[in-house]
């Protein structure tokens, strides 16, 4: 079972993304701030973040993306940033923090969903 994290600040953002998720066979863990993702992903070492951007705390997704994808125990953790930030140079600086793939804000199930599935066969 793959274990994804959702790091979301926006709690209907979240349980939207929980009841989209909960149908296939994934484990699925919440953080509402950058600082709680973080200490999630340390413990829990996801195969898969979604991960908004801009967060309330003391690291932003930017931040948390860094910090995973320098972690030895999650160099196979795919990081998928979702956010409201939609200029070239927000997608340019979250793939350059790591992130594996960038999804702007408003965003469909569907795509998620398939990014996902994108993901998973690559681990």
């Amino acid at each position: 079972m793959k274990k994804i994290l959702i790091v979301e600040d926006h709690m209907d953002i979240r349980k939207l993304l929980r009841m989209t998720l909960e149908f296939d066979d994934f484990e699925i863990h919440e953080a509402a701030t950058g600082d709680a993702g973080w200490a999630l992903a340390r413990e829990l070492c996801p195969d898969i973040v979604l991960l908004d951007v801009m967060m309330p705390g003391t690291l932003n997704g930017l931040d948390v993306c860094r910090r995973i994808k320098s972690d030895p125990g999650m160099l196979h953790t795919k990081v998928i940033m979702l956010t409201a930030r939609v200029q070239a140079v927000d997608k340019e600086a979250g793939m350059a923090a790591g992130a594996d793939d960038y999804l702007m804000k408003p965003f469909s199930t569907l795509q998620v969903l398939e990014t996902i599935y994108r993901m998973e066969s690559a681990l």
